[in-house]
């Protein structure tokens, strides 16, 4: 199998000249930020949505805890954690009272390779035996928290909200149904309970009828009922402050944001649409698309998602997602073998699960597409997909689709960078 995708102009028309490109659709610039160590001492000194220094409350005595991302997620934060924890200390906080806290929601455990990768060697070899993994499927380490207007019970992370200080960490990017990544999302669904977590999640189903709520949509924070919700359920044990960073394309710290809950994070949201949302004036009949860096298909399943939004009803999506880790849990596949969205969604109206919210959404938009990855034929049968071994290939199967539609040439989309690229439509 091709283990490259070649997408550009050149390979478009050497490959596919009866395809008519429409765009290149990739992140805006941002450029990274000179100095992100001092950027996050003023930051910390000058905190959005806070009163004084968002340390000023910290004490010699307080015990503190860091959310920190698990490693599907990338956030650049290991270059700033050393100088938060020098601040720390120099606040009073004993090394032996800080605590990092792996925020998993319902994704497997950081290995310690991708725990020393995320907080840096430095920081991991300092603090490796106050490491910890979320579990969110052993009632003994939740503690309740309290239940939003919506109905969704909260439970927390026991050890983490028994400490003094909360700290959350995290990196701003668009999420399909809760809005955007970052700020409230590294507590709900983070450091919640499974049952937390799908309940929120369960609030992407339209409250009356068979399909998605078309409330939840990416890049939209209010009016959304699940990020509206997560937010609620966040502020029941909210954290003291939060750093989020906004990276650019490359994977540089382009933004900053330290402070309150929602200010700092609304802040942060507000510069990663500028990158990573992308306005189009009309959907095109063919969209090609690669993700990467994703371990398996849960993770690449965003990439799905922003190219279906720049696809034509009728279109189809060529998507290289090599996915080496497969689909992602046992429980992913579950759903996905019920085969129907109907079916998926009479499942969730009995009982909600995230898996089953990601399954719904991938077996919508799989017959639509042409898998490019590592997954076996049987694997990508269940997501609904035709798999194809290379793009020539792909290409192949996709004229002659068009063909038969009586598409002698076919619009299209490249979006080699799709899981951090959004495209709007009718802007």
């Amino acid at each position: 199998m091709s283990t490259t995708l070649p997408i550009n102009r050149e390979t478009l028309q050497d490959l596919a000249p009866w395809a008519r490109l429409l765009d290149t659709l990739v992140p805006n610039p941002l450029e990274p930020l000179p100095n992100p160590v001092a950027a996050l001492r003023e930051s910390l000194e000058h905190p959005v949505g806070m009163d004084g220094p968002a340390m000023g409350r910290f004490r010699s005595h307080d015990r503190v805890a860091i959310a920190v991302p698990d490693a599907s997620r990338k956030a650049g934060l290991h270059l700033l954690f050393p100088e938060l924890l020098r601040l720390l200390e120099k606040q009073g906080v004993a090394e032996r009272d800080i605590w990092f806290f792996f925020a998993l929601g319902v994704h497997r455990p950081a290995t310690a390779e991708e725990q020393c990768r995320i907080l840096g060697s430095s920081v991991y070899e300092r603090f490796r035996e106050r490491c910890r993994n979320h579990d969110a499927r052993n009632p003994k380490d939740l503690a309740y928290a309290g239940r939003t207007a919506r109905g969704t019970e909260v439970y927390l992370n026991r050890e983490a909200c028994e400490c003094d200080r909360l700290i959350l960490t995290g990196s701003v990017v668009p999420h399909y149904f809760a809005g955007f990544g970052g700020g409230r999302k590294a507590l709900v669904p983070g450091l919640a309970g499974a049952e937390t977590i799908a309940h929120n999640h369960a609030l992407n189903l339209h409250p009356t009828e068979p399909r998605l709520d078309p409330r939840v949509r990416i890049a939209a924070l209010d009016g959304n009922p699940v990020a509206e919700d997560l937010l609620e359920a966040a502020r029941l044990h909210p954290p003291d402050f939060i750093v989020n960073t906004v990276l650019t394309a490359t994977g540089d710290i382009g933004g900053l944001y330290v402070g309150e809950l929602d200010a700092a994070h609304r802040a942060a949201c507000t510069l990663a649409a500028q990158v990573f949302c992308v306005p189009i004036r009309e959907r095109a009949d063919l969209v090609i698309a690669s993700i990467d860096d994703a371990p398996n298909f849960i993770q690449s399943h965003k990439a799905l998602v922003n190219a279906c939004a720049a696809l034509k009803p009728d279109g189809r999506v060529i998507l290289r997602a090599p996915a080496p880790e497969g689909l992602g849990g046992a429980g992913y596949r579950r759903y996905l073998e019920m085969g129907e969205p109907e079916k998926v969604i009479a499942a969730l109206r009995e009982q909600a699960d995230i898996n089953g919210q990601t399954a719904l959404s991938t077996l919508e938009k799989g017959p639509r597409t042409l898998l490019i990855s590592e997954l076996s034929e049987s694997d990508t049968g269940l997501l609904r997909m035709e798999k194809a071994d290379t793009l020539e290939s792909a290409l192949t199967r996709a004229r002659e689709h068009f063909r038969q539609a009586g598409i002698a040439h076919p619009t299209c989309y490249l979006m080699p960078q799709a899981g951090i690229t959004v495209p709007l439509p009718g802007v």
